[in-house]
């Protein structure tokens, strides 16, 4: 008897070793977690078959629908329903497309997607329900700060930054009228607090604004501050430490930042003639195409061509300043259109007597033929008196900032 409890006891024991083993050998099994679902333009791509690419030249709404199954029939009425909202026949080359098609056995197309531009897309429902709308993919705003310094031309300086070429329009566009960008000199240095644009947190969309920088010119710091005066239309200026408005009645060119190839002069060797003779007009140099603009506000009173001047457009601004635009490609005006400083009238080219694709900028005051660059030139308002507190007590936090900013060296 007690050899069989003594057996019984060792049976027990061994299950029990068994037991505990069980329990230890058994393993976590980790969770799977599903993949996040991806979703772009509000639908989550993962519902359909997706046929993603960019438009090429040649191709068309009608050419691109069809190649997905959609009837001529079908384009027409889409065509037809959404025109006021997305026009068919503007689709550009270069621009991104998107069609999701369901995941039917037929693949049905569903929508039409139309990248406008970075931020900015269009809608077209192609289904059943043929609708359109438009949308903004979400923005986020993030500070910069930085600082530079011209070795050579403000480009480079951007570019040995790592800095987008938008900051030299910015940069130029802010001090056109206090700093001449085609005579920097070396060691002039900058410093900005300005803010970029991100599409989804991660793709660089853009340069939303400059709130402050400051230009060092020939030792002399040039300040300049973003700052709104007309609540009404929200349109903000730029203006000094001592509220002066930096913006001048003229614009400092024609275009955008560019060079100037000539001056005005009154003995000049004329490339196409092969004579010395008066130059007078200010040559800017620039890629064939690239827009031309009004200088300031005023009326066209002569849209034309002739062999000598090509495409040209001459603008009235007031009974005492006018200006003529030569060389044109193409105008973009009329006469008796009214014009604002910036409006594109045109674009480089090489019409008329020239050697090569440039804008010939000329300057009447009082009817004479003058230098732009040696005239007193009237400036835009400055701020009020009784804003300029104001003013004082919003810039103060900004300079701190920009001051606090280091200078880059040479």
């Amino acid at each position: 008897m007690k050899k069989l409890n003594f057996l019984i006891l060792i049976m027990l024991a061994f299950v029990a070793c068994n037991d505990d083993n069980s329990v230890e050998n058994i393993q976590e099994v980790a969770e799977v977690k599903p993949a996040p679902k991806v979703k772009k333009y509000g639908f989550v791509l993962d519902d359909f078959e997706v046929v993603e690419d960019t438009i090429r030249p040649g191709d068309s709404f009608g050419n691109l629908l069809g190649e997905e199954g959609v009837g001529l029939a079908k384009v027409y009425e889409i065509s037809e329903k959404v025109k006021d909202t997305f026009n068919p026949a503007r689709i550009v080359a270069g621009k991104k497309y998107m069609i999701l098609k369901a995941k039917d056995s037929a693949f049905t197309p569903q929508y039409f997607i139309y990248e406008d531009n970075k931020i900015d897309y269009t809608v077209v429902g192609i289904g059943d329900e043929v609708t359109a709308y438009k949308k903004k993919r979400p923005v986020s705003i993030k500070k910069r700060e930085v600082s530079g310094v011209i070795t050579s031309s403000l480009s480079e300086a951007m570019q040995d930054q790592g800095l987008s070429n938008m900051l030299v329009y910015e940069l130029s566009n802010i001090y056109q009228w206090s700093i001449d960008f085609f005579r920097l000199q070396k060691g002039d240095q900058f410093k900005m607090v300005y803010n970029e644009k991100y599409i989804d947190d991660t793709i660089f969309a853009g340069v939303e604004s400059v709130e402050a920088a400051v230009f060092k010119h020939s030792d002399k710091p040039y300040y300049a501050f973003e700052y709104e005066t007309d609540s009404i239309t929200g349109k903000a200026s730029y203006y000094d430490e001592e509220a002066k408005a930096l913006q001048s009645f003229f614009l400092k060119a024609p275009l955008d930042y560019s060079r100037i190839s000539s001056r005005y002069s009154k003995r000049r060797y004329h490339p196409v003639q092969k004579r010395w003779k008066a130059h007078l007009g200010t040559d800017y140099a620039a890629a064939r195409g690239t827009p031309i603009v009004s200088t300031a506000d005023g009326v066209v009173i002569a849209s034309s061509y002739t062999s000598g001047n090509g495409n040209y457009v001459k603008v009235r601004h007031n009974n005492k300043y006018t200006t003529q635009y030569l060389h044109m490609s193409k105008r973009n005006v009329r006469n008796g259109q009214a014009v604002k400083q910036g409006d594109v009238i045109g674009f480089v080219g090489s019409t008329g007597l020239a050697t090569g694709p440039h804008v010939c900028y000329r300057f009447w005051v009082n009817g004479r033929q003058v230098d732009p660059y040696r005239q007193n030139l009237p400036t835009a308002k400055h701020i009020e008196d009784a804003q300029k507190e104001e003013y004082y007590a919003f810039i103060e936090p900004l300079r701190k900032e920009l001051d606090e900013i280091p200078y880059k060296h040479i």
